[in-house]
């Protein structure tokens, strides 16, 4: 029973470490178009454009295309493995970013 409970109260502190980070979708570009987390960290994609929807595809990651987001919505994101993950926005290929996730230091 103490292990459990010692388990639990480690999952609980190590998740309210996680940080959430910003990358904003603007005239075409994802700002920054390149983020450092920590494992568990959360990323959310907000579109600030008027009119354009897009969206946030890592190709090594997900065969199918995601769902396009439109103006005030977001799409978001946890990372738990370290990697170098790029990504880009299907219906507009110029546009590209990158999460470089590093091991969890706290």
């Amino acid at each position: 029973m103490r292990l459990y409970l010692l388990l639990l109260l480690l999952m609980i502190t190590s998740s309210s470490f996680a940080q959430e980070y910003i990358v904003e979708i603007h005239k075409k570009k994802f700002i920054p178009a390149e983020i450092t987390i920590e494992q568990g960290d959360q990323v959310i994609w907000k579109n600030i454009e008027k009119r354009q929807y897009h969206n946030v595809w890592f190709k090594q990651l997900d065969k199918e295309e995601p769902d396009y987001f439109f103006p005030d919505e977001n799409y978001q994101r946890r990372f738990d493995k370290a990697g170098d993950f790029s990504y880009e926005c299907g219906p507009h290929p110029r546009m590209k970013g990158r999460v470089i996730v590093i091991e969890n230091t706290k």
